[in-house]
């Protein structure tokens, strides 16, 4: 057991759209991520996603609306739910959901690190 201070753990992560395992609890990765940009259009068939927007404002895309999220609010997307992520300006983000989930869910990408290649923060 160890506490863990956010912040500096952010500020050892410098790209983008690549998420970091800050801790593991039950089965669940809480990875921290920096997003600038848009993602890729993706949905995950087996689990639901917890985003936490910590600094900037995220923009989630569903296919008949977008959702905002400002800093200190959170989003569950639930499983089979497709969503694509835009962060125009830097944000960052914790993000919990299964040890085993892959970043693009159901989708093969370019973008996609296999959940072997994340790296600890």
């Amino acid at each position: 057991m160890q506490k863990i201070n956010i912040a500096e753990k952010f500020d050892l992560i410098s790209d983008h759209w690549k998420p970091h395992i800050a801790a593991e609890a039950n089965g669940q990765h809480i990875r921290l991520a920096k997003l600038k940009g848009e993602f890729v259009w993706h949905s995950h068939d087996d689990e639901d996603e917890l985003f936490i927007v910590v600094k900037g404002r995220l923009t989630v895309r569903f296919r008949d609306k977008d959702v905002d999220l400002s800093e200190g609010e959170m989003m569950v997307i639930p499983r089979g739910v497709e969503h694509m992520p835009v962060a125009l300006e830097e944000v960052h983000l914790i993000n919990i959901t299964k040890a085993e989930t892959t970043m693009t869910g159901n989708v093969d990408s370019e973008r996609a690190i296999p959940v072997s290649q994340l790296d600890s923060v």
